[in-house]
């Protein structure tokens, strides 16, 4: 009696997940579907592989001695598909990528498109926390995103390490400066970003660990808006260094923050079951090549 491997691979998912709906969404299946997979392997068998269904689910021995043998059965499934892998090429289909940096974004589109003309590709926009959770639900294929929390589901390939620059008026008297030193926003008002934002959370701990408070803040939300904040003399503000494209309303010069630095390091990432496939060997050799020009 040959075992089903669509089952198997349901109940490694639930086992690993904890729950039925965390598994489907990463296998990218729905709840019910995976529910009956996992029947049917238990009804099969005459086995209960879980205690009970209430989260977070508990395996019973029997569910612990398999998940141990499907945890070998899919590390030499990962290894037969790294090698067979090597000679897949891309040979069209959609991408679906999400990211929270639009010149990261748009430098791999072009790249990507420039390789491989063939390939479908929607981007979605959001901060670093919407891109991993589009990833984890599977409502994307990769993510670019900027300081991920670290997740063993998932797989990372370093991309960029970018520091603060402040964005100011081409009027202000600051822009004189080549260095602004952080100290010079306590007498400025800063325009920040949503609650959410890694920029503005680094921008916020620069000053808490200098010791200043901006005479004012207003905040704007998105870097679009707040460019055109600065344009028309609302503030300053700070930005990371991809985030500074060419205005001639508006001048980036070096933030001065003492000993301290402040790193933004953005990843590509994908879900770490399908880091070896043929579409993310590609937006590997993508980043590598744009390793040397962001």
């Amino acid at each position: 009696m040959a075992v089903n491997h669509q089952h198997l691979r349901a109940f490694h998912a639930i086992a690993l997940e904890g729950g039925v709906s965390r598994a489907a969404r990463r296998l990218n299946v729905s709840q019910p579907t995976l529910s009956q997979q996992l029947k049917a392997l238990e009804a099969r068998y005459g086995v209960m592989l879980f205690e009970s269904r209430k989260v977070p689910l508990s395996l019973t021995p029997a569910g612990r001695d398999l998940l141990a043998l499907t945890h070998k059965l899919f590390a030499t499934a990962s290894d037969i598909d790294e090698i067979l892998g090597e000679t897949a090429e891309m040979t069209g289909g959609m991408l679906r990528l999400g990211s929270d940096n639009p010149y990261y974004v748009a430098k791999m589109v072009q790249l990507l498109r420039r390789d491989h003309p063939q390939t479908k590709v929607q981007v979605r926009m959001g901060n670093a926390r919407d891109v991993m959770r589009w990833l984890g639900e599977a409502h994307v294929d990769a993510a670019l995103a900027s300081d991920p929390p670290g997740d063993a589901n998932f797989s990372y390939e370093p991309l960029a390490s970018e520091t603060l620059a402040c964005a100011l008026p081409r009027d202000h008297a600051l822009a004189a400066l080549e260095n602004v030193p952080i100290t010079a926003f306590a007498d400025e008002t800063l325009l920040l970003r949503e609650s959410s934002s890694k920029t503005r959370a680094f921008t916020e701990r620069a000053l808490v660990d200098a010791g200043i408070e901006p005479r004012a803040t207003i905040e704007l939300q998105t870097r679009e808006t707040i460019r055109e904040g600065i344009a028309l003399g609302l503030g300053i503000s700070a930005f990371f260094e991809s985030e500074c494209p060419p205005d001639g309303r508006i001048v980036y010069r070096a933030l001065g923050t003492g000993e301290r630095s402040y790193q933004l390091r953005s990843y590509l990432v994908c879900q770490s079951d399908r880091r070896r496939s043929a579409l993310m060997r590609a937006l590997r050799s993508t980043v590598a090549e744009m390793q040397g020009t962001v």
